[in-house]
């Protein structure tokens, strides 16, 4: 039987460029413990892994460097040109990042921990996984903003960006289902002092529920 949970899972999400790993820093520098979506998928596919075994039974020698290693673009033009085997290939993944992801969690009871952890995943909400949460953080930032972004993050021409954005759930009705939103449109400073208050906002919702 594992042990009770005394922490508060606290899932953080956004859209592309809204700045949600700056925000996912703060959060660990005031304390919490982060779960990052995106780590967990890279070491479910790492060499040798079940997960590696089944995608390259799947989709084939092609796919792997010459370290054995996955090749991730020759995996992603595959994968974004047919639906089908987009589908496939997260029906090997998906279960094995839950798996790792509730481990996690597990080890984390088992220690005793009693603060806050916060499972970073950039697409919590599509996949309704958010509604496992205690609480849900959603980064926001305006379109502008936005665009500029991912325009110097990834070298992208506006047109591309726009495309990129229009792609994804809205931020504004993601933000209708979050209990807290940070607004990243500001520099550091601003944005440092949203999470402060939120991260406040959140340790009083812990305090509240272990009283109970």
């Amino acid at each position: 039987m594992s042990a009770p949970r005394r922490f508060l899972l606290v899932g953080l999400t956004g859209g592309i460029a809204t700045g949600k790993s700056t925000v996912s820093e703060i959060l660990r520098q005031l304390g919490c413990e982060i779960i990052d979506a995106d780590r967990l998928a890279r070491d479910v596919v790492e060499l040798e892994q079940p997960a590696w075994k089944q995608i390259v039974a799947e989709f084939g020698g092609g796919i792997v460097t010459a370290e054995g290693a996955l090749d991730r673009k020759k995996l992603g033009a595959i994968v974004f040109a047919d639906p089908e085997r987009r589908k496939r290939l997260e029906a090997i993944t998906h279960p094995a990042i839950r798996a790792r992801f509730q481990a996690r969690l597990d080890e984390l009871a088992a220690q005793g921990f009693a603060g806050i952890a916060v499972f970073d995943a950039p697409v919590m909400i599509e996949s309704g996984n958010y509604k496992n949460m205690d609480r849900l953080v959603v980064v926001v930032t305006d379109d502008a903003t936005q665009a500029a972004r991912l325009q110097e993050r990834d070298g992208t021409h506006e047109a591309e960006g726009r495309r990129k954005i229009a792609s994804q759930m809205p931020l504004a009705e993601k933000a209708k289902l979050a209990d807290y939103v940070i607004d990243n449109s500001g520099d550091r400073d601003a944005t440092a002092a949203e999470v402060r208050r939120v991260f406040a906002a959140l340790m009083a919702d812990l305090k509240a529920r272990a009283a109970v």
